[in-house]
């Protein structure tokens, strides 16, 4: 597990870059990872493969919340099939009736991101 401490960090764009409560897909070595910026100045960062379509689409998925525990989290609704996901767990919240494809995890992976000098890095 990549933690903040253990964490190798690659720039992937300029946090300007990133319009509020939009997803930008980026390549990540061989991994492609959705970014997200909130309007709160998070940016934060899942797979951008969605485990239900087998399409690597959830940058293009719509920002919203929910709340989990009594706690509102921020979301992502997969543009495909609608699942809804947890972006700062990757856990999926509402798989919408439908199984992951091929057998996959329902959740998303996550990646650590810091802002660094207006530079989004994402940690792995």
């Amino acid at each position: 597990m990549t933690t903040l401490e253990t964490a190798v960090w690659t720039a992937v764009c300029r946090v300007q870059d990133l319009a509020p409560e939009r997803g930008a897909a980026a390549l990540l070595g061989s991994d492609q990872v959705a970014l997200f910026r909130l309007l709160d100045g998070r940016v934060l960062a899942v797979q951008q493969h969605d485990p239900f379509s087998d399409a690597h689409v959830i940058s293009r998925g719509i920002v919203g919340s929910r709340s989990v525990d009594g706690v509102e989290v921020p979301t992502v609704a997969s543009p495909m099939y609608k699942q809804v996901f947890d972006l700062t767990t990757g856990r999926c919240l509402d798989a919408a009736g439908k199984t992951p494809a091929r057998g996959l995890s329902p959740d998303l992976r996550t990646w650590p991101v810091r802002v660094s000098d207006g530079l989004v890095e994402v940690g792995r």
